[in-house]
């Protein structure tokens, strides 16, 4: 696989996903579905979450609506989740929440010498799939973490503030306290 384009090649404006893909062959827009690079969507301990010890949660919100491709969230997976594991001693609960749903294409266009007598223009231009990306509206979550305490919560906005340049658009970050509201 080549080199990736950049994330403006891709319109911010598409509404709904196109995911055309049949069990016919035939009836397929998409011939060829590319394959997910999301490992995990949740980690750390969600027993723990469950059982109601993590009570402060962070959300990540978009505030515009964009694209995020499947390598961008499955970096910032990467990066969030080794670093919780080493300052929080697993004592966290972490989940990606969008699915890239939406099959991104491009036309591959020849360059040099003699590249206009082998290529189509603009015939023939859907496109061979070449990535997933997930569309997101703006309010929609990105990621979502329970913490165990405050010192958790600082150093997660930290690392959420290193990330936000590998995503595209806005976020913010919501934060909300489950034992607060108990009492």
């Amino acid at each position: 696989m080549g080199t990736l384009r950049k994330a403006n090649a891709y319109s911010k404006r598409t509404v709904v996903p196109f995911t055309r893909v049949s069990k016919k062959r035939q009836k397929s827009y998409i011939k060829v579905v590319p394959p997910q690079k999301i490992v995990k969507f949740e980690m750390g301990k969600p027993s723990m979450f469950n059982d109601g010890k993590l009570p402060h949660i962070l959300k990540v919100v978009s505030t515009e609506k964009v694209q995020v491709r499947h390598n961008a969230l499955e970096a910032c997976r990467q990066y969030i989740n080794k670093r919780l594991d080493e300052d929080l001693g697993g004592q966290y609960f972490f989940k990606v929440v969008p699915f890239p749903h939406h099959i991104q294409r491009e036309n591959k266009m020849l360059t040099g010498a003699g590249a206009d007598r082998m290529q189509t223009g603009m015939q023939l231009s859907f496109g061979k799939s070449i990535g997933k990306a997930a569309i997101l509206k703006p309010g929609k979550e990105l990621f979502i973490f329970a913490l165990p305490n405050e010192k958790a919560v600082q150093t997660t906005r930290e690392l959420i503030r290193q990330i936000d340049s590998k995503l595209p658009g806005g976020i913010r970050t919501d934060y909300t306290n489950l034992s607060v509201k108990k009492q």
